[in-house]
């Protein structure tokens, strides 16, 4: 039992778990939208998209925050205008937008002394160097993150399964689209500097991903969502104070784990399902090709 809780004796990781959890609920409010409307590359795009503003807040000594803010409202206002561009593809927009971010933040960052140390802290984080500072703006991004979910839930939920009903019901899909594209950056500027651009979809999309299988309303998926982000917080501080491993990396990779062992999970709940009580299985498999119809029966 001492295994499991010594780690969390220990202030830096107590304020690391709590912030992975608050973290985990407010990816779990915007990447449930993510999942259900397949803009994972979208995601990956605004959260390298942060780049230049962070480069250009750690060159003038500023809060990286505020310069994260900034670029986040440049991608999506970004993504919003080249989204109305009837004769280019939104995934183009959204690609020529990451490049050219990306490619900025980078020149930008190349300028500094410690080029390899500042692009390391960006893409990767560190949970670990968690303040109580973070922790209280981490619980206001999460209550904005609900006033922008709740309102707003029933816009989105339309977008999300068909735009063309969301017209007719007047709740104007472009408004709704532009608004949830700033509940995605609000979620990524305030986890990039707790796990790092690169790991921050790890919360993002993993654990909706993994719920999806097991509850059927959109709620449901965000709550199971916050509950494995949450658990996958505890499970990979705990597996990366005991194997001194990067703890923001070992988190993200605990999620993603959760994510293919409930989708393994899924599978063989459905074949049990689909499987006569005390009937084999090689029953089963034989009674199907036995009425399938062969090519010369059709």
């Amino acid at each position: 039992m001492e295994w499991l809780t010594a780690p969390f004796e220990v202030a830096f990781v107590q304020r690391a778990l709590w912030a992975g959890i608050l973290v985990s609920a407010i990816c779990a409010l915007a990447g449930t939208w993510v999942v259900l409307r397949g803009m994972a590359f979208l995601g990956d795009a605004m959260s390298h998209g942060l780049l230049p503003g962070v480069a250009v807040a750690s060159l003038l000594g500023g809060n990286l925050l505020v310069g994260a803010v900034v670029s986040a409202a440049v991608m999506t206002a970004g993504v919003t205008a080249l989204g109305r561009t009837p004769r280019l593809s939104q995934d183009t927009g959204i690609g020529l937008l990451f490049v050219g971010m990306l490619s900025l933040g980078v020149i930008i960052v190349s300028r500094s002394q410690s080029f390899a140390v500042d692009l390391t802290g960006f893409l990767f984080g560190d949970v670990l160097a968690v303040r109580e500072g973070d922790l209280t703006l981490l619980g206001v991004a999460l209550l904005l993150a609900l006033g922008v979910s709740v309102p707003g839930h029933r816009a989105f939920l339309a977008l999300a399964f068909d735009e063309r009903k969301a017209r007719t019901l007047g709740l104007r899909p472009r408004l709704a689209h532009a608004v949830l594209l700033g509940l995605l950056a609000l979620a990524i500027v305030a986890s990039f500097h707790i796990v790092g651009t690169l790991l921050v979809l790890g919360l993002l999309i993993a654990p909706p991903a993994a719920a999806l299988p097991w509850v059927r309303s959109v709620s449901g998926v965000m709550a199971l969502a916050a509950v494995l982000g949450a658990a996958a917080t505890f499970g990979g501080l705990l597996l990366s104070w005991h194997l001194s491993t990067a703890a923001g990396a070992t988190v993200s990779a605990f999620a993603v784990c959760l994510f293919f062992l409930s989708h393994l999970a899924s599978g063989l709940r459905h074949r049990r399902r689909a499987r006569p009580v005390g009937v084999p299985a090689r029953a089963v498999t034989s009674a199907r090709s036995a009425t399938t119809p062969r090519p010369n029966e059709t």
